[in-house]
């Protein structure tokens, strides 16, 4: 099964998991994080699958990391594009570190919307907490490439 899951809160032309008025841009309060990776996990809760790969870009790809410190053994793999993961210590993340699922982390050279502080943060907490695979594109924006689009596809194949 694929599912695509749209994030609850309207916004912005779109869909949120954390509120952009609410929160210092590329930074939610780590308690929105918590409460968008608790409503996907209860969704998920419901469904009864035993392996279950995640997929998110920008807000979608720190919940996905979130569900990954609520949830440290559950995952099969988790593909973080254009995201970060979210501030603080997790109770989750010592069996995380643990556990060291796999992770393929993409991210532009020239993402405008992400902050330096986030990508710095992630690029220091995914290696001690996942099997991680970290892809940085040249030139690309906040967005997903070709590329990157055949990279974690690769990354899929042999982990999810």
């Amino acid at each position: 099964m694929i599912a695509s899951v749209r994030a609850p809160i309207a916004e912005s032309n779109g869909f949120a998991w954390f509120s952009l008025a609410h929160n210092r841009p590329g930074d939610p309060e780590p308690e929105q994080a918590d409460a968008a990776a608790s409503a996907v996990l209860s969704w998920l809760d419901t469904l009864g699958y035993t392996s279950v790969s995640l997929l998110g870009f920008s807000q979608g790809a720190v919940t996905a990391l979130q569900l990954m410190r609520h949830a440290p053994r559950r995952f099969a793999a988790t593909v973080a594009l254009s995201g970060f993961v979210a501030r603080g210590d997790h109770p989750g993340d010592a069996e995380l570190a643990t556990a060291q699922p796999a992770v393929f982390w993409g991210r532009g050279t020239a993402d405008s919307v992400i902050p330096a502080d986030s990508v710095a943060r992630t690029q220091e907490w995914l290696p001690k907490h996942a099997d991680a695979t970290i892809r940085i594109y040249e030139d690309l924006g906040h967005s997903i490439s070709t590329q990157e689009l055949s990279d974690f596809t690769g990354f899929l194949s042999q982990h999810g």
